[in-house]
């Protein structure tokens, strides 16, 4: 044989018989001759399981940007405090903060919110979209979510009667917002049939008012509150002189300040009741209206939570802006349970000093998407379908968060109904008392 072919094969024997003493190939000896491991593997700690996206569609360019950075700061705090982390450690919370507004318009955008709605619903990975603020831009949203699973969408700050009320007599009432059937859209803050009624009953009974000049921003959210108001106000015997919608991209409303300053018999009205945003040019109508009318103790200037932040303040001036009043969904900060101390508590440690209204509906929001994920998992159920996790919203009930104990009706709309009002002194809003 031929030396170099003998020590070859010699190579190959050896290595055959090396493979088999450590267990490779078909080796005959058993697994448990290898040195049994002293650490059963269960003790090693799991890794999640997989990771949950949420969501929050707001405008976070323009003048609402001092309320809605608030809410997203109150959002990632309530996160921060469960870790991250839902199901015992089993899945991972991603979110995202998106901003449905542009610099073009310098507020929400129909077109950004649309794309945002449509980008949610095609990504399988976000289970649930928390918003928006803006009514007008929920009605855009709430039918591509509800197509998309549903994906439960759950607002913070929307307050439109028609988003949720089946009453076809409450302007902007549609079925189509729900083209699968099913409800999908919740809010954790009241509506405005609620505070529309409350405001024009505060404008007769306390503030003493016989007559008003209703104006609006031409909006889902500042028409729908401002049609309530005339609603109640014509029920209850205060005397509507006017309500018109005005231009928020006007330069000025003198011209209109003037008209109004003597709709009254050749005089002012009493009060003014203005439904709109602070986006909507809300700062330049109350200096124009303090220019024509005087300042507000003589013809009260009234608006709601769309005006109720300090940039409406800040844009009219302090001066300019003493003595309006608006309303707000829910108690004030001082009156709120013991969970609501310790959110202000612990926000306050982290961003500093809280004035805006809508944090805590931010963190009570937040709240209500982890409850429902831990509800869906304590079932033994699936937190990234996104069906079981819209019904497991929609059962919340007695629920014990940040606003008080309270509880979602079929609607999806809270049993919370109380409104504060506040009036502006000192250069910010104070509040002066909680109604129903």
């Amino acid at each position: 044989m031929n030396k170099r072919l003998l020590a070859l094969l010699s190579v190959l024997v050896l290595a055959s018989m090396v493979l088999v003493a450590c267990g490779g190939g078909d080796a005959t000896e058993p697994a448990a001759t290898e040195p049994a491991a002293t650490e059963p593997a269960a003790t090693e700690p799991a890794g999640p399981m997989g990771t949950l996206k949420i969501v929050s569609s707001l405008p976070m360019t323009g003048s609402s940007l001092t309320q809605t950075q608030t809410i997203v700061n109150a959002m990632q705090l309530r996160l921060e405090q469960a870790d991250y982390k839902v199901c015992g450690g089993s899945y991972e919370i991603e979110y995202e903060a998106w901003d449905d507004a542009s610099a073009a318009l310098g507020k929400w955008d129909p077109a950004v919110e649309t794309e945002n709605a449509n980008k949610a619903a095609a990504d399988a990975s976000i289970v649930a979209y928390l918003g928006t603020f803006n009514s007008g831009a929920a009605k855009l949203s709430i039918p591509i979510l509800n197509a998309a699973g549903p994906l439960v969408m759950i607002s913070p700050a929307n307050t439109n009667p028609g988003l949720t009320k089946a009453d076809k007599d409450l302007p902007g009432v549609t079925d189509s917002y729900y083209p699968t059937g099913t409800r999908s859209y919740v809010r954790v803050v009241a509506a405005d049939d609620i505070q529309g009624q409350v405001a024009a009953n505060f404008v007769k009974n306390e503030l003493g008012a016989a007559t008003v000049y209703i104006l609006d921003d031409q909006e889902l959210y500042g028409k729908g509150v401002a049609d309530v108001f005339e609603k109640t106000a014509n029920e209850i015997g205060l005397t509507v002189l006017g309500h018109e919608g005005i231009d928020p991209k006007a330069a000025d409303y003198k011209a209109l300040m003037t008209k109004i300053s003597t709709s009254n018999a050749g005089g002012p009205p009493d009060a003014i009741y203005v439904g709109m945003v602070v986006d909507n040019n809300a700062s330049q109508l109350l200096k124009d209206k303090v220019a024509i009318m005087g300042d507000n103790e003589t013809v009260k200037f009234v608006g709601p939570d769309g005006i109720q932040t300090q940039a409406f303040i800040d844009g009219a001036g302090a001066d300019v802006a003493t003595g309006v009043y608006a309303s707000v969904a829910g108690v004030p900060f001082s009156d709120l349970p013991a969970a609501g101390q310790q959110f202000k508590t612990d926000y306050e440690a982290k961003f500093g000093p809280l004035t805006e209204p809508y944090a805590v509906y931010g963190y009570e929001t937040m709240s209500v998407a982890i409850r429902a994920i831990e509800d869906v998992c304590a079932a033994g159920g699936d937190p990234t379908d996104r069906a079981a996790l819209t019904a497991a919203v929609f059962a919340i009930a007695d629920f014990d968060g940040a606003l008080g104990t309270w509880s979602f009706d079929a609607n999806g709309d809270t049993s919370l109904t109380d409104m504060t009002f506040y009036i502006v002194e000192a250069g910010a809003y104070k509040a002066i008392g909680v109604f129903k």
